[in-house]
């Protein structure tokens, strides 16, 4: 099941009461984990701008506890619709709504029912046996132009292979014995049958374009929500790119290098955004690491979208040094405020996400031109 940050999305429980008395006027409830941070995380870590609060908000630190509790907490709201009334043995489906506050798994492993008091003044809150349930919360979405990435497409190794999963292919060239791997639609049953052997339609090779979607996970120090920004861009790309008709490699760096690809006969673009949606900041900034990883796709892809947090001297470096290797690049970047002098691609000013990347052009420009 899954839902995107900062929308409201239903779930149905089904409850039965397996007691001899009825339940009337009880609420169901989901109880979120306790977002209290640590004490080391509490010592250890500053609200933005906190160094501008005057000196006793800084000492007793009321608003960073403040802060890291609404940034901790998973979701809002987790309570029933309606109340429930039960007879014995009775089921009934019922509604819980919430809001997940950011992206990633929410487990439900603390469900329980609020009873009230004869006098119904309190509720006695009774935990509720039920299996574990998770929901994936996708990351932020935003409206996307169908734009035209630049490049031009290229022959896939298993292209053949992989169109022929969603029933396209090239040319019919001619037949061939079966070989291991090929498709059993391929098979040219009249030939079997005259010859005795496994026969196969050959096709021509088929070329399609495969791009690559490379996400920066190195945000400076307090860049948190840049980084949160960067997550969107690189989803809003995600879902808006027609991978029916290409492939996608999703480029990141999180303990070591993943490359997470979908398109023709790949994973759905779900993929890509399920994964989108547990990706961390990595400390540190390994851009060679990075570069290395998009270097090693340099022959198969298309062109490469490089969504950055911010812009720096590490990060103009690792974008010439793509570039300078004949790979095609479009640039863009979250950050504060206006562009910075000199950036090559497209600044989405951070909070201003679904303003500046609707007036994204149809065509994106390329680095260097």
């Amino acid at each position: 099941r899954y839902a995107t940050a900062g929308e409201k999305v239903r779930c149905s429980v089904r409850v039965t009461n397996h007691g001899r008395a009825p339940i009337v006027a009880a609420w169901l409830s989901e109880t979120p984990p306790d977002p209290r941070p640590s004490v080391e995380l509490f010592l250890n870590t500053r609200e933005p701008d906190e160094e501008e609060r005057n000196a006793y908000d800084r000492f007793f630190a009321f608003y960073r506890w403040r802060w890291l509790l609404e940034k901790r907490r998973l979701y809002r709201g987790g309570v029933a619709d309606e109340p429930m009334e039960l007879k014995p043995g009775e089921s009934t489906d019922v509604m819980i709504e919430l809001t997940p506050n950011r992206r990633g798994v929410i487990r439900f492993d603390d469900l329980r029912v609020l009873l009230p008091d004869p006098f119904g003044l309190f509720q006695r809150c009774s935990p509720v046996e039920a299996p574990p349930a998770t929901l994936t919360v996708l990351p932020a979405r935003y409206r996307v132009p169908q734009i035209e990435l630049p490049g031009s497409a290229r022959f896939q190794i298993g292209g053949e292979v992989s169109s022929n999963v969603i029933g396209s292919s090239g040319e019919f060239v001619g037949l061939r014995e079966y070989r291991p791997g090929d498709p059993l639609r391929q098979i040219h049953w009249k030939s079997w049958a005259r010859t005795g052997r496994p026969i196969v339609k050959e096709l021509e090779n088929t070329f399609f374009p495969r791009y690559g979607l490379v996400l920066d996970t190195f945000p400076d120090e307090g860049d948190e929500l840049i980084f949160e920004d960067a997550v969107s861009i690189a989803a809003s790309f995600a879902a808006t790119i027609d991978t029916r008709e290409s492939l996608l490699d999703l480029m990141f760096i999180k303990d070591k290098a993943h490359t997470v690809t979908a398109g023709r006969g790949m994973a759905k673009a779900e993929k890509l955004l399920e994964v989108l949606a547990a990706v961390e900041p990595e400390p540190g900034q390994r851009f060679d690491t990075l570069s290395k990883l998009v270097l090693r796709h340099r022959e198969e892809l298309t062109s490469c979208l490089i969504v950055l947090c911010g812009w720096s001297d590490e990060r103009a470096e690792f974008v010439r040094k793509l570039s300078s290797q004949g790979l095609t690049c479009s640039v863009l970047a979250s950050g504060d405020g206006p562009a910075p002098e000199g950036f090559p691609g497209y600044w989405i000013e951070s909070g201003q996400l679904a303003r500046d990347l609707g007036r994204l052009p149809v065509r994106l420009k390329e680095v260097g031109r």
